[in-house]
């Protein structure tokens, strides 16, 4: 029996932030291609595109969807694989689909703002992977993406328009874990299925959605979506106007009401906050970094649920808090933050505000020493979870935010 698809929901979907801010903020005759994972099935898809940090008018003159040669696997050395491989998939199947805007090729996003593609007709099966490629033939203002990994995220960039093309060529090509201006992807799908959004900073935008979209598809969760929307850097109450530090993002109020706007969704996980703690360190060491801007726990509680919890009630989603993880040993560890950090924690344990807990914290400290990761589970600097954390964090995620 075939399958009825009514509603939109979104299958992919990252958020849009200050991209770093280097010698070089513009590009020309570039193109852009990201590989996606179809974790429905649907006969339509809708792009939306933002250029929310920019400054200027960004122009597309050209945008693609085809299918890649082969499907990701939930197996994450395979998805990384294929999402290698769909870059240079062979030509007889690779069949380009225009991305249209009132029906023309071209499209220009005002600074400040997103725009939405039209309805595209465009079949996918439930583990297809499928290329969106963007090509900017003018001087483009690059200050619209974010940053993120994993072993489903990243794509490729290519000097000269490559768009349409099955191969994109070797010697005019690099990787990239920038995800510009693409920032969601709805399908035309299923009634049952829905997405799941994580809401955060560099932990999320690292590797744990990726592993909880591939556990997903191990254990047969296969009408969830997990969308995330990530910044490295953010805070929940400040933002930084310097160019030193303004790939950090957005702060909290700013982000939390634009993110949250999925079609489809049901529920969002927070983990947010470790930033507001580690960050302030005077402004003798730092100008930009004054002591004024250290939080007590109050302060990241009331700041939780005005600007969250909130905003995910008017919009009738499920919000469930997210524990931060250890600090013990970041550069800018000191007792104070770290009882700090844990007071959060056991509110975000405890409140009866949200409808649940996801309790990172503890999937991945130390069972002697609580304050600090467990062993193996550190990447090194002391705040950033291993790829083997990373994988217990997806864990960790309670079935009933899956099913």
């Amino acid at each position: 029996m075939p399958k009825e698809f009514s509603k939109w929901v979104a299958c992919w979907g990252n958020a849009t932030s200050i991209t770093d801010r280097k010698e070089a903020t513009y590009a020309k005759d570039l193109t852009l291609r990201y590989p996606i994972r179809a974790c429905f099935s649907g006969n339509k898809l809708r792009f939306h595109f933002s250029n929310l940090t920019g400054t200027e008018p960004v122009t597309i003159s050209e945008a693609y969807v085809a299918k890649s040669a082969q499907p990701q696997t939930a197996n994450a050395q395979s998805a990384a694989t294929v999402a290698a491989q769909s870059i240079t998939a062979p030509s007889s199947n690779y069949i380009p689909t225009a991305i249209t805007f009132s029906g023309k090729q071209s499209a220009t996003i005002p600074a400040g703002e997103e725009i939405l593609s039209d309805e595209i007709l465009f079949n996918v099966t439930a583990g297809e992977t499928f290329d969106v490629s963007l090509y900017f033939a003018n001087f483009t203002q690059m200050n619209a993406g974010t940053a993120i990994t994993g072993p489903l995220s990243g794509g490729k960039y290519s000097y000269g328009n490559f768009a349409k093309s099955a191969t994109l060529p070797d010697d005019l090509t690099r990787k990239t874990n920038w995800i510009y201006f693409l920032n969601t992807i709805d399908i035309f799908t299923e009634e049952k299925n829905f997405a799941l959004v994580c809401f955060g900073d560099s932990i999320t935008a690292q590797d744990w959605p990726d592993y909880l979209t591939l556990r997903c598809a191990r254990e047969g969760f296969n009408n969830v979506a997990i969308i995330r929307r990530a910044v490295s850097g953010t805070r929940i109450l400040r933002e930084y106007n310097c160019i030193t530090y303004a790939a950090y993002g957005l702060k909290g109020a700013t982000r939390f009401p634009i993110e949250i706007n999925v079609a489809g969704a049901r529920a969002v996980i927070v983990q947010h906050g470790i930033n507001d703690i580690i960050h302030p360190v005077g402004v003798e060491v730092n100008k930009f970094r004054p002591w004024s801007d250290m939080p007590t726990a109050d302060d990241l509680i009331n700041g939780v649920r005005t600007l969250y919890i909130t905003h995910a009630r008017k919009l009738g989603l499920k919000i469930y808090s997210g524990t931060l993880l250890p600090i013990y040993g970041w550069r800018t560890y000191n007792e104070n933050r770290d009882i700090i950090r844990t007071a959060f924690n056991e509110w975000l344990r405890t409140a009866p505000d949200f409808d649940g807990c996801v309790d990172f914290d503890k999937a991945v400290r130390g069972h002697d020493d609580p304050k600090r990761f467990s062993n193996g589970f550190d990447s090194g600097d002391h705040l950033h979870p291993s790829a083997k954390a990373y994988e217990a964090m997806a864990e960790c995620v309670p079935a009933e935010l899956l099913k």
